[in-house]
Formats: structure tokens, sequence, C-alpha cells
């Protein structure tokens, strides 16, 4: 049977290390009913960080790539269609550049994070710049609102300093 190409989302999610990328990729899955319940990235329990390095280290060294099925509403009151969305985690220290670069070849679209205490870090640059090189859309999410420090207002600025975008707050 032919897989119909319209209803395939390739999405990345990007950032500087410990935005919590695999975090938001656990929740996804989470609130998609594709898993009962999310992982610990600190517990080592989470599905894309599934190296033994990598669960020791805490952290993401290679891009990981789960599918779940999401349920859309193009309009209110139209038919819910579902989209099969093929989700890549990818790593956020520096070393593993090349790793990101690979995987925004073939992204629909990137979810970016940004930590609500750091707003734009160094690797956040780097991963931006690849994105614009590969023209990939990029919807921003800033994580880590209930972590003492937390300035949703000062990272939302950053990005728009630092990375000369032009955000749009759609839901605080």
């Amino acid at each position: 049977m032919a897989t119909d190409l319209s209803k395939i989302r390739n999405i990345g999610i990007i950032a500087h290390i410990d935005a919590g990328k695999t975090t938001v990729t656990e929740r996804m899955l989470f609130a998609s009913g594709s898993k009962h319940r999310a992982g610990e990235v600190d517990r080592g329990t989470t599905t894309t960080d599934d190296d033994a390095e990598e669960a020791e280290r805490g952290i993401t060294i290679y891009s990981a790539c789960v599918a779940f099925a999401w349920k859309v509403a193009s309009n209110p009151g139209m038919p819910v269609k579902q989209v099969d969305v093929n989700l890549i985690d990818t790593p956020g220290h520096v070393d593993f550049t090349a790793e990101v670069e690979r995987s925004l070849r073939v992204l629909d679209g990137a979810v970016i994070v940004f930590s609500a205490r750091e707003g734009v870090e160094a690797q956040s640059e780097t991963v931006w710049r690849q994105a614009d090189r590969y023209h990939v859309p990029r919807i921003c999410f800033i994580n880590k609102m209930d972590k003492t420090g937390a300035d949703f207002a000062a990272s939302f600025l950053s990005i728009r300093e630092q990375l000369g975008a032009s955000p749009v707050a759609v839901q605080i």
C-alpha cells in the first residue's frame, strides 16, 4: 500500500544543550498517546536516549527519530485528520553539531527550544543559522518556565536581539 506523503511531517527538536529537547520529545510522545508515562532524562528512562553513554551522561549524542500519530483540525468544526509525525531529537552539545546538520536536511520544520533562564545561548545561535541555511521553518518554545530565574520576556527579547528574528508570542 502506498503511503500518502501529505500526511507525514518530519519535525526536528533543536537547541543548546540542557534546554530540554529530550524532555519536550517525551512530553510530545505522552501527549500523543504513544506512551502511557513520559520518561525522564535524569533517570535514563527516555525513549530517544537509549544508548548507554547517553543515559549515563544525561545528554543526547545521536539524533534519534520517534514516530507517532497526531490528530489535527484545520478549522474549528472541520473534521479531525491524522498526520504521522517523525520527530527527530537532536544533540545540543557543540561536539555533535554535524549530527544536527544531517538531521536538518530532511526536516519540514523544527521546534527550537530555549531555556527561560538562559534565553539564546551559543549553540542556539549555531542551530538557528544551520536552520537558516536549509530553509527550515521554526517554532520557538521557551522551556523551563518553572525554574528559579526564569524570565520569559528576557528570553523572548534575546531571540529578537541575538538571532535577528521577529518572534510573535502565540501562547504564554
